[in-house]
């Protein structure tokens, strides 16, 4: 539902073009000044580590700065909601445990970060008792354990629980 629907926007088309465009220039930025830092030329031999690399950072920051600028001059009847409130925390409710997740795998590893996702998952957004949380939490993980670990030999991510379990 749109905002000509009656819903509250949280961004329009114009701010959530200039925010991805702003991000990718970023991105765009970095890959040049480290092209540079490589070596960015071509020389005797041919190029440099750093030449490919230099000139799609540079085209990356063209493409973004020419969107920046067409959301700047974007006629008011374009600038539509893109998304409402309530569409975006539905959103967030995802991405920040997500991210989380992803975060905390290199300090707890895979296995006790999943335990944790899941579990958060299914007591906040599903609202299972506590003892299905822990069944399904625990018994995914110590599934994906053996098949990953034992059935086909490639080692996950571990932290300081596996050690302490002599699981490293």
């Amino acid at each position: 539902m749109s905002e000509d629907h009656g819903g509250r926007a949280a961004f329009r088309y114009r701010a959530a073009e200039i925010a991805v465009a702003a991000a990718f220039f970023v991105l765009g930025a970095i890959v040049v000044f480290d092209s540079v830092r490589l070596g960015a030329r071509w020389i005797a031999d041919g190029p440099q580590p750093g030449y490919f690399p230099f000139y799609l950072g540079l085209i990356i920051c063209a493409s973004s700065a020419i969107t920046i600028v067409l959301a700047l001059l974007m006629p008011a009847e374009n600038n539509r909601t893109f998304v409402e409130r309530g569409q975006l925390k539905l959103v967030l409710s995802v991405l920040i445990p997500s991210a989380v997740y992803v975060a905390l795998v290199g300090w707890l590893g895979i296995y006790v970060s999943a335990v944790l996702f899941i579990a958060l998952f299914m007591r906040w957004l599903g609202k299972y008792p506590w003892w299905k949380v822990a069944a399904v939490s625990l018994g995914n993980s110590i599934v994906f354990f053996l098949i990953f670990e034992r059935w086909f030999l490639v080692p996950l991510p571990k932290g300081p629980v596996e050690t302490l379990l002599g699981l490293n």
